[in-house]
């Protein structure tokens, strides 16, 4: 049996402790730090760097995902009607992370330039069903100010010019359409977490422990929890009157370890992801944009295919996927018994009714598993019809742990992402995959406004948190002007001109 240290000093309490190094984490840490600077912060990350897992520039998206170009985000109802509330949810929530980046940049403390590229964003289609739905889409988003510079086009020399790739070694008999917003961006979430962290460092009361993992978690006193960690070999335990898991897949196993009542809903299916890189200049000089495509029938959301330009260690790639597959493990660096030890008396029925429910996805994982290099880029070349295999190479990407949810209907399993809250507001624990990264700071203020944190004097550190998003902004968030004037403001600072 493992012996703990137990804390016996003021150095092994905190205020707050965050697991896990990556945007989410870092990006609460931020905030706090801005708003109540005076607070002791213990950060602790298992990897030997920070944003290294889930945050990780080749494992996530990288898109800035602002609803612009993921067609998944625009179901059909059942009568078959366009839905966009989620696509403007989403959009409002990167605008507000956008807005926190430039003020900031404006302040002098984070640079951008390691983190932001502006490209467009490119949906693209063929087919006279999926060319229906994209105009019937555009129609309806571009009555929204959030999607009002959306174009449309359904010329095959105007796409091209957009997006050339697409169009090379195509017939131009073949019917397409597309969408595009210039105003799309590209984010090194990897490097924007170092951006957050480095800056919140200096604040001489939070402290980060790389190396560092948490073995156990309980509740004592009705007021404080108990945290078991491990460092190098070296045990020892901290004490805090707040928790935020924010670890990727393993949330879920730490959450599960809280034995709050609001875990017992949860379980988790992990989903894992490829890409298919090419680092060849001549093409990467054709591409620049971020094109989404039609998901596969039965694909998970993260699944959907898009061919992306990305700036990753400098470096300008093309990414092209993902392409799914399936491990028992909930992290890229975890271990294969995450899934087993998940399952839970409480939430095994759940889990065993989401895979009956869900075989196309069960099959389509198995089927994208059994994929060659060749067949990949056979799919590829849906979008990319000039794709020769040669130029490109197979890269894992992120792991993720899609939501399996107790309901009473049976298991449910969610996509997108989840907070789960303590009733008390002591812990809180970020569940789920996409669009996570893009709208942590939406996120993140969600979650310190029902943590213990805020407890006290609420509404002052409400205002406060809105003067560090919106610093000397005129207009109010109620205001019908408000997405224009702050879009106009981002640009200004962020360096985008129309």
């Amino acid at each position: 049996m493992t012996s703990f240290k137990n804390p016996t000093n003021e150095n092994s309490y905190f205020d707050a402790v965050l697991i896990g190094a990556g945007i989410m984490s870092g990006t609460l840490a931020l905030l706090i730090s801005e708003v109540l600077p005076d607070i002791k912060i213990l950060i602790i990350e298992k990897l030997n760097a920070p944003g290294s897992e889930s945050t990780g520039a080749f494992n996530n998206a990288g898109t800035g995902h602002a609803a612009n170009c993921e067609l998944n985000y625009t179901p059909l109802d059942e009568k078959g009607n366009i839905q966009i509330d989620k696509a403007i949810s989403i959009n409002r929530s990167f605008e507000k992370s956008m807005s926190l980046w430039a003020s900031l940049y404006e302040a002098g403390k984070i640079d951008i330039k390691k983190f932001l590229k502006f490209i467009p964003h490119i949906s693209f289609v063929s087919g006279q069903d999926n060319i229906s739905f994209l105009k019937k889409r555009f129609q309806k988003m571009t009555e929204n100010p959030e999607f009002i510079d959306m174009e449309f086009s359904a010329s095959f020399d105007e796409i091209s010019s957009w997006a050339p790739l697409i169009t090379k070694d195509r017939s131009p008999l073949t019917e397409i359409a597309a969408t595009r917003v210039l105003r799309g961006t590209d984010i090194n979430f990897e490097a924007l977490t170092k951006e957050y962290l480095s800056l919140v460092s200096r604040n001489k009361n939070v402290e980060i422990r790389y190396k560092t993992e948490l073995v156990d978690l309980k509740k004592i006193d009705n007021k404080k929890w108990e945290l078991d960690i491990s460092s190098e070999g070296r045990k020892n335990s901290v004490r805090t009157g707040y928790v935020f898991l924010g670890a990727g897949g393993k949330t879920l196993n730490y959450l599960q370890k809280s034995k709050i009542p609001e875990a017992k809903n949860y379980g988790g299916f992990p989903v894992s992801g490829k890409w298919l890189i090419c680092e060849e200049k001549y093409l990467t000089e054709k591409h620049n944009s971020k094109v989404y495509g039609m998901a596969d029938i039965g694909s998970p959301p993260m699944s959907v295919p898009h061919l992306d330009t990305r700036w990753i260690d400098g470096k300008k790639l093309l990414l092209y996927g993902p392409f799914a597959g399936f491990t028992t493990k909930f992290l890229k660096q975890s271990s294969y018994f995450d899934l087993f030890s998940s399952i839970k008396k409480n939430n095994i029925i759940s889990m065993l009714d989401v895979g009956v429910k869900n075989n196309d996805l069960i099959n389509y994982l198995i089927s994208q598993s059994l994929k060659n290099h060749n067949s990949r880029v056979d799919n590829l070349k849906n979008m990319m019809p000039s794709a020769n295999p040669s130029n490109w190479y197979l890269k894992n990407a992120g792991q993720r742990v899609q939501i399996i949810k107790k309901t009473n209907f049976g298991g449910s399993l969610k996509f997108g992402t989840e907070i789960v809250n303590s009733s008390d507001g002591s812990l809180s624990a970020l569940l789920g995959a996409s669009p996570g990264a893009s709208t942590a700071v939406s996120i993140m203020v969600e979650v310190l406004e029902k943590s213990v944190l805020f407890l006290n004097d609420k509404n002052n550190l409400r205002k406060k948190i809105y003067d560090v998003i919106y610093p000397k902004l005129s207009t109010s968030l109620n205001d019908s002007n408000f997405i224009k004037d702050i879009k106009k403001r981002n640009n200004s600072i962020l360096g985008f001109h129309p």
